[in-house]
């Protein structure tokens, strides 16, 4: 019996063997083992008494998830989820079997790419030679140096590099959508001209970054593309797959 509830990381197929040298979260790093429920199961472990989202904690929950995700489909929770007791686990994954199910064999295979599209930091003297507006603030301000003008100038330069960058990651995501097998916009990012997910067979993953890193390159003056993964498939596991939990963090 649980006092502070039970860690969820993932639901898997049922019958799986977890890795024997990966541990959960807290510290010391708590033993995972699995909740089953016909033929699927939730990996589990105790729920620290204090779980915060320290580095430790945060890296100990993606290693597991990567570790599983090498082995086989995964339905990854994010951190920090915890549910009561393990009951609570089991009605949950028998009341959603079926599209859990679906959900792994969609993923069998598969793994996440995310892409995120920044202005370019060192762009400035592309910006002015392509756009007018730009350049003429900027003759304004050499020629009558003035608070006001340079607020407009700054406003202005700020505008042009996000959308520059916007559109080096709409051309980015028009090239790399035909090479995966779905997208997902992800949440918004302060700072972020795009942000979106791929989901991509394993076996094409080489392959997509490469592609990936080739428009990084050719739009390195209008865009910083951004790329992370393979990743767990966050993005494509509906938020009804979590188990009745509630954010530890």
């Amino acid at each position: 019996m649980t006092t502070n509830g039970v860690y969820v990381y993932a639901i898997i197929h049922a019958g799986r063997t977890l890795p024997d040298d990966v541990g959960g979260v807290g510290g010391p790093a708590v033993a995972v083992r699995t909740v089953g429920q016909g033929p699927i199961a939730a990996v589990v472990s105790e729920a620290p008494a204090q779980l915060r989202a320290r580095r430790r904690d945060l890296l100990a929950h993606q290693d597991l998830l990567l570790r599983l995700t090498d082995e086989g489909p995964v339905l990854p929770m994010r951190f920090g989820m915890i549910s009561p007791d393990e009951e609570t686990v089991r009605t949950q994954l028998g009341r959603a079997e079926s599209a859990h199910l679906a959900t792994l064999e969609q993923l069998a295979g598969r793994v996440e790419v995310n892409l995120k599209a920044f202005p370019a930091q060192d762009a400035l003297a592309a910006l002015v030679a392509e756009d007018k507006n730009v350049r003429r603030l900027r003759e304004e301000v050499r020629r009558r140096p003035a608070y006001d003008a340079s607020v407009r100038l700054g406003e202005a330069v700020a505008t042009a590099l996000s959308r520059r960058a916007a559109e080096a990651g709409r051309k980015a995501l028009r090239t790399l959508t035909p090479l995966a097998r779905s997208v997902r916009p992800g949440p918004e990012v302060q700072g972020c001209a795009l942000n979106a997910s791929f989901l991509i067979d394993r076996s094409d993953s080489d392959s997509f970054r490469a592609t990936a890193l080739a428009l990084a390159d050719e739009y390195r003056e209008h865009a910083e593309l951004r790329l992370a993964g393979p990743l767990p498939c966050y993005s494509f596991v509906s938020s009804e797959a979590a188990p009745a939990t509630t954010a530890g963090v």
